[in-house]
């Protein structure tokens, strides 16, 4: 396999495309040394297969607003990799979707839904709708526009959907009933479902608990323990509210929350209703953080990112490449311990760079926050098996998960001087999966 060939070949082909490019180069630097000591997946040319997607699927999305005017946005799905079973993964609606977003996601949530070792394969979808400052009606008529123009091409055995950035319960529950009215049936062709209309238990906190479970791992295998750490996070959605609460409960102080308007910081460990208090903001649509300094009497600090604070722990939960470099270099000079990506490629490739050169321990997200997905994939079990599971039944099987996941990433990550790459174990781990599939499934 020559890389630098394969990555002139990628660019040429994907021109304008940084983040498909940034997807790519990680995984394919990470597992060039494996790949050459199996010869056959050169011969069956699995990995200029394996970043080609299978299809792209773009369409229009004509919705009218609460003045009666049409507005027009672009929808998306792209069906990156069917190897292991369905098309899987989130849809997002945030005014920077592009077809190279999409593309970077659907091929990160290949490797991600592998390593679950659940049978899904990978997908994304989305728009470039601003679901910031709409209300409930133009949210709904949305969503029913775009469940229109995208029904024909999902369904519970080909590809199933589910929530992102912008996409919460509301939203799944708005597509999810315009596909069961125009298919005229009600199967799982969709995750994130509420729990009393097919959903799974958890599914809403199931990124964000899977994410510290994954820390507590990490710190097990480093012979350190997560209670007393304090903590930064990104974002205040279902995955940072996730976060917040398992590591709360696990004795962790969560001591900065993050929004695009700025950071607070806590001075003590979260109560409940603070918590709760995350999950009203982000249904607010108005994307800041500021009204909780305002309702809680602590500190805001407007236009700076979380990553400046002196915290032992790092939690990225937001948005693709929201930790840069010199984030990197400011963690690394106040003594950060470990930064584990929660967030779909939350680090810059040199923000990576600089932490595992300065020996920090890094998580990517296609491992850490593979628990959303998992517990999606559980979601699609019950619903297939017309059962359900309690509470406590998925958390237990989520932790089971996070546990493999990581056991996976030592065992294809650790270097001879002992330093765990966990970027490089989970690429490896996810694209043995795949790849030996695509050989057991033939040229087709």
């Amino acid at each position: 396999m020559n890389v630098k060939a394969l990555l002139a070949d990628v660019e040429a082909k994907n021109p304008g495309e940084p983040l498909f490019l940034q997807a790519v180069t990680e995984v394919l630097e990470t597992v060039e040394d494996y790949v050459a000591k199996n010869p056959k997946y050169d011969k069956y040319s699995i990995i200029e297969r394996m970043i080609e997607p299978d299809r792209i699927i773009q369409f229009r999305v004509e919705w009218v607003d609460d003045n009666g005017k049409v507005n027009v946005n672009r929808g998306y799905r792209v069906q990156f990799n069917n190897a292991i079973g369905p098309y899987k993964g989130g849809i997002r609606f945030h005014p920077s979707v592009t077809l190279d977003t999409l593309k970077f996601l659907g091929f990160e949530q290949t490797l991600k839904n592998s390593l679950t070792t659940l049978p899904m394969g990978g997908g994304k979808g989305g728009s470039d709708f601003n679901p910031q400052g709409k209300s409930e009606n133009e949210i709904m008529r949305f969503c029913q526009a775009f469940m229109s123009e995208l029904y024909t091409y999902i369904g519970a055995d080909k590809d199933v959907p589910a929530g992102d950035i912008g996409v919460g319960g509301r939203e799944v529950g708005y597509m999810y009933g315009m596909y069961k009215k125009l298919a005229r049936e009600n199967t799982g062709v969709m995750t994130g479902k509420g729990a009393g209309w097919g959903g799974s238990i958890l599914r809403p906190e199931a990124t964000g608990f899977g994410g510290v479970y994954f820390v507590n791992n990490m710190l097990k295998a480093h012979n350190m323990k997560i209670e007393g750490k304090s903590i930064s996070l990104s974002g205040f959605g279902n995955v940072a509210w996730g976060a917040a609460t398992k590591a709360t409960e696990l004795g962790a102080f969560v001591k900065v929350i993050s929004g695009p308007d700025g950071y607070i910081i806590n001075e003590k460990p979260m109560t409940q209703e603070q918590l709760d208090y995350m999950l009203e903001l982000r249904t607010s649509n108005n994307n800041v953080i500021k009204p909780y300094a305002e309702k809680y009497g602590v500190k805001f600090v407007a236009g700076k990112k979380a990553w400046e604070v002196q915290v032992d722990i790092a939690m990225p939960c937001a948005f693709q490449n929201e930790l840069n470099a010199d984030d990197a270099k400011q963690l690394i000079a106040n003594g950060v311990t470990m930064v584990c990506e929660v967030s779909n490629m939350g680090c810059t490739a040199d923000a990576i760079h600089a932490l595992q050169h300065a020996k920090v321990i890094f998580a990517p997200g296609k491992a850490a926050n593979a628990g959303g997905v998992g517990v999606s994939g559980l979601e699609m079990s019950q619903n297939a098996g017309h059962i359900s599971w309690t509470g406590e039944e998925v958390d237990i099987k989520l932790h089971q998960m996070m546990d493999s996941i990581h056991d996976n990433c030592v065992k294809y990550g650790r270097q001879e001087n002992g330093y765990i790459n966990y970027v490089k174990g989970a690429n490896v781990a996810g694209f043995i999966k795949v790849a030996d599939a695509m050989i057991d499934l033939g040229v087709c």
